[in-house]
């Protein structure tokens, strides 16, 4: 599977990015598709070819996280997007599936965040980290078998590495098929009826760089992601 352009004009392209994708072009992706490799050989517009404006990505995503990406066609336009992020005027909604039962149906996580000093590969809850900022409520409960888990959308106020994975982990919520943060063995188990990390990036809101008017485009749940819920029963 291929990015999917869900909108386009003459300054902007947003892509739907599946799972397995990495965002950024480095010298450890190997053979691992990436979307800013994809974008210099599928089109042709001013930062398509540059690699200090990583051809016009805005942000990123998470290889294993699928969902909406930004990508301006242009330098004022990037460096207009690039700002809005900066200022926290850019609003992102994900949507996950955790294990067990979120009781408390809205909330928020306000945490520092950071690499953990013994394992470089890793980050977390750390004291001295940076600060980091996630809002949540519950869409719905789902039961298999003896296990729990709820389907809740995020909404992260600041855009650390790991964070909306942090912060469910953090609540004691992982994230379902999450072998980083639910743990490798979890993870397998958690891969018999859910094929891949369950986080998809469904929204997102910002203002047009040339315009100026308001924004906002949305991603449906990804076919694998759906399949993953009906194998579930849905709970009232």
């Amino acid at each position: 599977m291929k990015p999917r352009v869900i909108f386009e004009d003459e300054n902007l392209l947003v892509l739907d990015k599946p799972f397995s994708w990495v965002v950024n072009e480095a010298g450890t992706t190997g053979s691992t598709p990436v979307v800013q490799t994809w974008l210099k050989e599928n089109f042709d517009y001013s930062l398509a070819g540059s690699r200090d404006e990583r051809s016009g990505i805005v942000h990123r995503l998470d290889k294993d996280t699928s969902g909406i990406l930004i990508v301006a066609k242009n330098l004022d336009s990037f460096r207009n997007l690039q700002l809005q992020f900066e200022e926290r005027k850019v609003k992102k909604k994900y949507i996950a599936l955790a294990h067990g039962r979120i009781d408390q149906k809205a909330g928020e996580v306000k945490v520092p965040v950071g690499r953990l000093p013994w394992n470089r590969e890793r980050f977390g809850v750390l004291p001295g980290g940076r600060d980091s900022q996630t809002s949540y409520k519950v869409i719905s409960y789902y039961q298999k078998g003896i296990n729990y888990y709820t389907l809740v959308e995020l909404e992260p106020r600041t855009g650390r590495t790991h964070q909306i994975r942090i912060h469910l982990k953090y609540l004691g919520y992982p994230i379902v098929a999450d072998s980083f943060y639910a743990g490798r063995k979890t993870a397998r188990k958690d891969r018999d009826f859910c094929p891949r990390l369950f986080l998809h990036a469904k929204e997102i809101t910002f203002l047009h760089p040339v315009s100026g008017k308001n924004v906002r485009i949305r991603s449906e749940l990804p076919d694998d992601l759906n399949k993953t819920l009906d194998l579930l029963e849905k709970l009232p």
